[in-house]
């Protein structure tokens, strides 16, 4: 397969002082399927931060196929455009992404501030609007519109742009269940349709449904195994050793029982 994103010996502090990403080497394959996982706090975040050239690391290389992403290269006007056309980001919060007086307003805000002309972005707005089924809420302002509906606005206006790849940051961070069926579902459309997708996690139910290749994050910052779904989800002592499982004991009576369980959705008997 083709590489589309290379990160080689990245480290990343805040502040030079707080280390976030610790000599972090990963290849991510085009049309790939791919998360990061860990617990809260281990980088999963700061990754995509960087990775998306929101943030550049201390040291270490960024690639985007086969292009250095830095300081340079992104003030470059032509790849700059470039960059922001084909990687979407969508945040684990809608409410810093969407700003537009009302939703239609948010879908074409990317196109036209890539130059697209007004007819295409008109176009692609209308296209992406009525895929969502989202097109009842076209004159919405954005503060009347539920969690889940922020959130499907927020996906609409990087589709918009129609990126090659998309980062999405806790996919089902606060949506209903039914929202979060929806949005794995597209997920799993968009990938089919050929978008690289990488997404953070700590839900490791959403591992097994989407069978993504995992890198896993520990709590020192650093890449402690990258594998396939079911390598990470059946390796009980990495998830242990990262806390994304632990052992729970409950009795029954006089009987002890022990299993793994998750801190969170994914549980194991």
């Amino acid at each position: 397969m083709e590489e589309i994103i290379s990160l080689k010996n990245v480290d990343y502090s805040y502040y030079g002082k707080i280390p976030a990403l610790t000599n972090i080497t990963l290849s991510i394959n085009k049309g790939e399927m791919f998360s990061v996982i860990g617990l809260n706090g281990s980088g999963k975040s700061t990754l995509l931060h960087i990775i998306n050239a929101l943030i550049y690391p201390d040291s270490g290389i960024v690639q985007f196929d086969g292009n250095p992403v830095n300081e340079k290269t992104m003030s470059d006007k032509s790849f700059g455009v470039q960059f922001r056309q084909r990687m979407g980001y969508i945040f684990q919060n809608p409410d810093i992404q969407l700003f537009c007086p009302t939703v239609f307003d948010e879908l074409l805000f990317g196109p036209l501030q890539v130059n697209l002309p007004l007819e295409i972005a008109r176009e692609r707005a209308e296209q992406t609007i009525k895929y969502l089924g989202i097109d009842y809420l076209r004159e919405r302002p954005v503060y009347m519109l539920s969690g889940g509906e922020k959130k499907k606005v927020a996906i609409a206006s990087i589709l918009t742009m129609n990126p090659d790849v998309l980062l999405v940051d806790e996919p089902l961070s606060s949506l209903d269940p039914k929202t979060q069926t929806f949005f794995m579902e597209l997920l799993l459309e968009l990938n089919r349709a050929g978008k690289t997708i990488i997404f953070t996690t700590h839900q490791l139910d959403l591992i097994e449904h989407l069978q993504p290749r995992v890198v896993v994050l520990s709590d020192d910052h650093t890449i402690r195994k990258t594998g396939t779904a079911s390598e990470i989800l059946n390796d009980e002592e990495l998830l242990i050793s990262v806390n994304l499982i632990h052992e729970h004991v409950h009795k029954h009576g006089n009987e002890e029982h022990r299993h793994y369980h998750s801190h969170y959705v994914f549980h194991k008997h």
